[in-house]
């Protein structure tokens, strides 16, 4: 799917000619093991590299360069995978094949070039106004999960199931480690970045790929570093637990998010990956899932239901909005469609269904460049030649039985309520 070249050690660029799409699509990614502390950091550090650089001081002047470039689009971005921080750097231009103009690729090379190696620094320090507004943005972002129930709940049961572990750490840090970032630490985080992680270039689009590499390898002058391995975190032995977890708390609000986490071995490097992909595709991940068909639409006890495998740590969650009073009524519906799954109560419908629709997904995906990128990222830790076929032919192999076993080998160990403080009351 992509064609790779070291760059240096440490630092390797993958590229994929295709005449699929009219621009070309560049993706420069740090990757560092992931604590709250560099979290945080890297998360104001990429605002910051968005807003200015050394050549275009101010993010007006860097807005009016993009829009010269025929609307260049140029932004960072911070995630999580497994144990793993990545920022990310994205820009998308139009091939230069389509413009009376010649020259865009070239000048757009060139400012990512200027982002990434020529920071808005003075003396040697960032702009401490900008630092400042930036740390604000990257505050107000994780305040704003607080107001997304769904996602607060989601974030409070990790961090009762696993605190202080990568599972439960946002890829923003926290309020705190924010606020102590100062214009010289974030030098650092910078510098850090640049000189030790694990960096991966990723170019898509209609390219002379000989040609791309040796522009690349002109511009991107990364020292070379330890190459950090691509170790998918692995959740530890302790995780479940003799008993399971029944955690109750209450907000202002009215509608009640049940969240039930699940254990599981399989995880994204084990060999039943695939089959667990679609054992969560019967059991909630689609509309035609056994939670989605009895617990929503027949028994008419949640707002909506669904279930995700978070495969990098072996866990496997369900997610309702229901009336508080529900609970334990929602959570023993929650298990018979879990036991149903144990018990091989399977349709070849079900199964046909839930494999058509991973299929769909995978796909459909490929009808972008960016989610190119960001899929072969993930996957070539399972195979460097990886393709969508690879996936799609393990689900199709993928049997009634096999999805009976997986479905054995999940166990719960939380769930948690969060619910309006005049349901507590009515209780």
């Amino acid at each position: 799917m992509f064609n790779k070249t070291q760059l240096n050690h440490g630092v390797t660029l993958y590229t994929r000619k295709s005449a699929q799409f009219k621009t070309v699509n560049f993706s420069v990614k740090w990757k560092t093991s992931l604590n709250e502390k560099v979290a945080a950091a890297r998360s104001v550090l990429a605002n910051v590299l968005e807003d200015s650089n050394g050549k275009y001081r101010t993010q007006s002047a860097l807005r009016n360069k993009l829009d010269e470039l025929y609307g260049t689009v140029l932004y960072t971005d911070v995630s999580k995978r497994g144990d793993m921080h990545i920022f990310t750097l994205n820009a998308e231009c139009v091939n230069d094949e389509y413009l009376a103009d010649s020259g865009v690729l070239n000048e757009a090379i060139e400012l990512i070039q200027t982002v990434i190696f020529n920071p808005n620094m003075v003396d040697g320090e960032f702009d401490a106004e900008t630092v400042t507004r930036e740390k604000r943005s990257v505050t107000e972002r994780i305040r704003s999960q607080y107001d997304n129930k769904t996602s607060y709940a989601q974030k409070r049961m990790l961090e009762i199931l696993k605190p202080n572990s990568p599972i439960s750490t946002s890829s923003n840090g926290t309020e705190e480690e924010v606020a102590s970032i100062t214009p010289s630490s974030l030098r650092e985080t910078y510098r850090s970045m640049l000189a030790e992680d694990l960096v991966d270039i990723y170019v898509v689009g209609d390219i002379d790929e000989k040609e791309m590499i040796e522009k690349l390898s002109a511009v991107f002058n990364f020292e070379a570093r330890t190459a950090r391995k691509e170790v998918a975190f692995k959740t530890d032995e302790t995780l479940a637990n003799t008993a399971i977890a029944e955690i109750r708390e209450q907000q202002e609000m009215k509608q009640g998010k049940l969240h039930l986490g699940f254990s599981t071995p399989v995880t994204f490097n084990h060999p039943d990956y695939m089959k667990m992909q679609v054992m969560n595709g019967v059991f909630g991940g689609f509309a035609h899932s056994k939670l989605f068909m009895n617990v929503r639409e027949k028994e008419s006890m949640a707002y909506y239901v669904s279930s995700s495998y978070a495969s990098h740590y072996g866990l496997l969650y369900v997610m309702a909005g229901i009336d508080a009073e529900l609970e334990e009524k929602a959570v023993a519906l929650v298990k018979e469609q879990l036991l149903s799954l144990q018990n091989g109560d399977i349709t070849d419908l079900e199964m046909e269904q839930t494999k058509a629709l991973l299929k769909n997904s995978i796909t459909s995906s490929f009808d972008s460049a960016r989610a190119q990128i960001d899929i072969f990222d993930q996957f070539k830790e399972m195979d460097e030649h990886f393709t969508a076929n690879l996936l799609i032919s393990g689900w199709e192999a993928v049997t009634i039985e096999d999805v009976q076993e997986m479905a054995k080998n999940i166990k719960l160990e939380i769930t948690y309520l969060l619910s309006g403080k005049e349901a507590s009351q009515n209780e």
